[in-house]
């Protein structure tokens, strides 16, 4: 991309260097840490392949479905973890394959099938003689599985390059080994996007029920978003985009996203965030929950239905969380302000978790999990809560106090959920306390 934040290159078939990142902080920050429908409109600098695999939006189901009549407990109840896995090379992200498997991606490079029962691994991706492993919020940033995995064993992965520029590609299985590993020389570029400073990379990269790419990135770095991209719907940065990969080519733009038309950058879904480093859907709505990390003062939540709220504008940096950035008597009007936030009485960069559908702890299940980097404190919202519609955010509900620096959560092939610790190289798994 170019200063602008327009796409700097979009081609395929071209090898191009990885690297494992961490999670972006307030100002330079501790260093970490719908159904799927075919898309006729192509970037306008593609010649990208339409999806063939989605019925079209009037067959989809919505992701405001109430999924069960199954009532989401008051109380979560006490809650644990245990070591999984551990000697692990700063985990910075979690995925899991729809055929069960547990990857686990480390800063520098690799990425690894783990297994959460006995703490085997093996590698399946190794990319580290192209990372940028410096520090800072740079590195490889997150790791997607191709939805029709295993049928098609390809996978997508978030970087930063030697320049410090924002890379998404595409890799694939060469041959199908026990357990696969994906062909590092098999490197497909999809996205470029030039970053004019090293933090605020975003990072998260997830397939959404509707079978589409979301991408995060985060505002260009810096402080206060000097230049204004957060607020800039032509540029790419400070953004959360949506992208369909399904085709030969490196994407095209789904008929339905809000700017497919006009008014802003084609590839986005949502404007106005600060670094979006982590964000997930929750399996039984198919509601999208961001979390961005703050600037000065506050850490905050956000749940979108990604139909009913394309276009929507998150805030920044007119807003950090549900307050004025810059003082008081900013104008909120046409923003949507989080459901849930924390000061920095509590922590300095949220991280990012998942909304609990797993079976074995009954009471936490409906609950959207989540944590602090900097506190170790994992947090709790339930995931039909409402913020008090007065323009404030809701106080999320301290679980557990970990110490830990978590990076990112997961979940294993029971739904169990999982999350990783940098600092200590550490995987647990969140159980019954």
């Amino acid at each position: 991309m170019t200063p602008s934040g327009r796409p700097l290159v979009r081609r395929p078939g071209v090898a191009l260097a990885v690297l494992l990142a961490t999670v972006a902080c307030t100002g330079p920050g501790p260093t970490p840490i719908p159904s799927r429908a075919p898309s006729s409109t192509a970037s306008p600098t593609l010649d990208a392949t339409p999806a063939e695999r989605s019925p079209p939006p009037s067959e989809a189901a919505s992701p405001s479905a109430a999924p069960s009549e199954r009532e989401i407990a008051a109380d979560p109840g006490a809650i644990a973890l245990e070591i999984v896995a551990e000697g692990l090379s700063a985990p910075i992200g979690l995925e899991r394959t729809p055929d069960g498997l547990v990857l686990v991606h480390e800063r520098g490079g690799r990425v690894l099938i783990v297994d959460p029962d006995t703490g085997e691994r093996s590698d399946f991706l190794d990319i580290t003689d192209r990372v940028l492993a410096a520090g800072g919020e740079q590195g490889l940033l997150g790791v997607a599985v191709d939805p029709d995995w295993p049928s098609a064993l390809r996978a997508y992965i978030h970087y930063t390059d030697g320049n410090g520029n924002t890379v998404v590609s595409r890799f694939w299985v060469s041959d199908l080994p026990a357990p696969p590993r994906l062909d590092p020389t098999s490197e497909e570029i999809l996205l470029q996007v030039e970053q004019p400073f090293s933090n605020h990379n975003g990072g998260q990269l997830a397939f959404g029920p509707d079978g589409m790419l979301y991408v995060g990135l985060g505002d260009g770095g810096s402080g206060g978003d000097p230049f204004g991209n957060g607020q800039n719907a032509d540029v790419l940065l400070g953004k959360v985009l949506r992208l369909d990969v399904a085709g030969n080519g490196p994407y095209a733009i789904p008929d339905d996203n809000p700017f497919a038309d006009g008014g802003g950058a084609p590839e986005v879904l949502l404007t106005g965030l600060r670094n979006p480093w982590r964000f997930s859907f929750d399996p039984a709505t198919g509601l999208l929950w961001i979390a961005d990390v703050g600037q000065n003062r506050w850490e905050e939540v956000n749940r979108v239905d990604p139909v009913a709220d394309a276009g929507a504008n998150l805030g920044w940096n007119i807003m950090e969380a549900a307050h004025c950035y810059d003082g008081e008597g900013c104008a909120a009007d046409g923003l949507t302000l989080p459901v849930a936030e924390y000061g920095h009485d509590a922590g300095c960069s949220v991280t990012g978790g998942l909304v609990y559908r797993g079976a074995a702890i009954p009471d936490l299940w409906g609950w959207y999990v989540f944590s602090d980097y900097c506190s170790g404190t994992l947090f709790g919202i339930p995931s039909d809560a409402e913020a008090p519609g007065d323009g404030t955010a809701l106080a999320p509900r301290v679980l557990l106090e970990t110490g830990a620096n978590v990076s990112a959560f997961g979940t294993d092939a029971d739904g169990e959920l999982l999350l990783a610790d940098i600092e200590d190289g550490l995987i647990y798994r969140i159980v019954g306390g």
